[in-house]
This record gives C-alpha cells, structure tokens and sequence, in this order.
C-alpha cells in the first residue's frame, strides 16, 4: 500500500519541478531586457528585418507587410478564440487602436488556424476594430517562429523587429510608450 503512495508523490515532486522550470524560463530567462519582451524567437531577432508575408484578411482583400514600410509601425498579434490568454489581451489592443487612431500605427491581428466565419463572428461580437488577417496555415506564424500565443511583435517603419512578446501581460506601459517612440520616427 506505501509504494503507490511514493509513486504519487514522487509524481507531483516531478510535476511541481517541472512546472517550476517551465515558469523560469518563459518569465526570466527568455524575457532578459526587463521590459517583458524578448531579443530572439527562433529565427526572428530584434533589430532584424521582419520576414514579408501575404495573407488575406476578413473581407478576402490581401494584406502584405511590404505593403506598410515606410509608412506605418506595425503590431501583430498571433492570437486564436479558443486562446484565453489571447481573448484577455484583445481589449487592450482595442485600447491600442482607439488610441493611436489615424496615426501611424496598424495593428495586424494574425488569427491562427481558424475560418473567417468563426474569427468575424468574434471580432464583430466583441466589436474590435483593428486589422484583422487570416494565417489559416500557420505559415506567418513559422516565418516568426511563433511556439505560443498570444504573441506580440512590434516592426518599425523600417521594416525592423522591434519588440517580441509571449503571453498576456496586463501592464502594457512600457509597450505603449515603444509604440508612441516609434510613431514619431
């Protein structure tokens, strides 16, 4: 009757281990610069060009990155409905928008994997008003090497990766202060 009981426990040791490892390194180790975001993600580094894409958004028009060089700062946002984390996030983009509204910001809302029927029924329920583009095959999300979602990635006019970002944080001064930085190059 005790081996089970060791068994159990030696279970849980290793679980709460893990679990420990795990929490270290998304929130320590890979977030060095003390802002909450990181310098690399697999293949995508800060202060590299930002990988081009094509996709269509909900209205079936095609978005190209290319097309905002120049021109805009861009934020994406990988995200999905089914995501918690993501959906707690979305208000704050919202923010985002309406705050730098007819400024020099576009936010991409990349949704991963789901129809545009599901995705429109979510954006027009919650009645967000950014950008929102399809990556139906994940393959936005393998050019930026994106593992989890929500991610956030911030490229500036220039085409550059400024900022990456995993999971949900509810304080996002720091972002918004990149954010207005980068406007105003």
């Amino acid at each position: 009757m005790k081996q089970p009981k060791i068994f159990w426990i030696i279970g849980v040791l290793l679980f709460a281990v893990g679990s420990i490892a795990i929490q270290y390194q998304v929130k320590y180790a890979m977030h060095q610069t003390g802002t909450g975001s990181m310098q690399e993600m697999g293949n995508l580094k800060v202060g590299q060009p930002a990988p081009d894409f094509t996709v269509p958004d909900l209205s079936g028009q095609p978005v190209t990155l290319q097309s905002y060089k120049g021109k805009k700062v861009v934020m994406m946002d990988f995200w999905a409905t089914w995501c918690g984390p993501c959906r707690m996030s979305m208000p704050g983009l919202q923010e985002l928008a309406d705050k730098f509204k007819g400024q020099d910001l576009e936010i991409l809302s990349v949704n991963q994997g789901e129809t545009a029927d599901q995705v429109s029924q979510f954006i027009n329920r919650q009645k967000y008003t950014f950008h929102v583009v399809l990556d139906q095959d994940q393959a936005i999300a393998n050019k930026y090497s994106v593992q989890a979602i929500p991610t956030l990635v911030i490229i500036d006019k220039n085409g550059v990766v400024q900022w990456l970002s995993v999971g949900y944080s509810k304080n996002e001064d720091d972002l918004r202060e990149l954010v207005e930085k980068l406007i105003k190059k």
